[in-house]
């Protein structure tokens, strides 16, 4: 009679990782500087792929939007060497208003390692991010991104961080969950 309970128990914790939500790790914080807020950003997550797969997916700059929540359009404006200029659409979104959000940005490329990507014009006082990979012993990828910005427009001061988090959270699961699904 327990042995039942018991199988069903041992199946449930014997099932594979696979099954178990992609969480990344996010912090926000806010820093004033020179009157400024300053939003600093740091999300992370593994996935079960390989760097070079990770880096295929990352830098397919114009398939993002099939999998980014938010970002409409992502399309690369030139590329010289490891540099793209690249067009950035997309909205924010805070309760039930949204607000269109466009940028044009440069990705300096790293290979297999980090992607730099820094403001040239656009709704921010100051956007700048890397993402970087980091092989793991079993083949898999830790994924990190970092990253300061500062829109053009006003984000309330004591949600801003909250929204933000919210925003960054939402981003970095489609991705982690973007390279686990996608076939290498």
């Amino acid at each position: 009679m327990l042995t039942r309970p018991l199988l069903c128990l041992l199946f449930v914790l014997a099932m594979p990782a696979m099954a178990q939500p992609v969480l990344p790790e996010v912090l926000v914080t806010r820093v004033d500087a020179a009157g400024e807020q300053v939003f600093e950003v740091a999300a992370s997550g593994t996935v079960k792929t390989s760097p070079a797969h990770v880096w295929k997916v990352l830098t397919d700059y114009e398939s993002m939007p099939e999998f980014v929540p938010d970002l409409k359009k992502n399309k690369v404006m030139s590329r010289t060497g490891n540099r793209a200029i690249i067009e950035q659409a997309g909205v924010a979104r805070f309760l039930f208003l949204t607000r269109p959000i466009h940028l044009v940005v440069q990705a300096t490329e790293e290979p297999m390692s980090a992607i730099d990507i820094s403001l040239v014009t656009g709704d921010m006082k100051v956007y700048s991010c890397r993402w970087e990979l980091t092989a793991l012993p079993d083949g898999g990828t830790r994924v990190a991104y970092t990253g300061k910005m500062v829109p053009k427009f006003y984000v309330p001061g004591m949600l801003g961080s909250n929204i933000i988090r919210r925003d960054i959270e939402r981003m970095m699961k489609a991705v982690l969950e973007r390279l686990d699904q996608a076939p290498e």
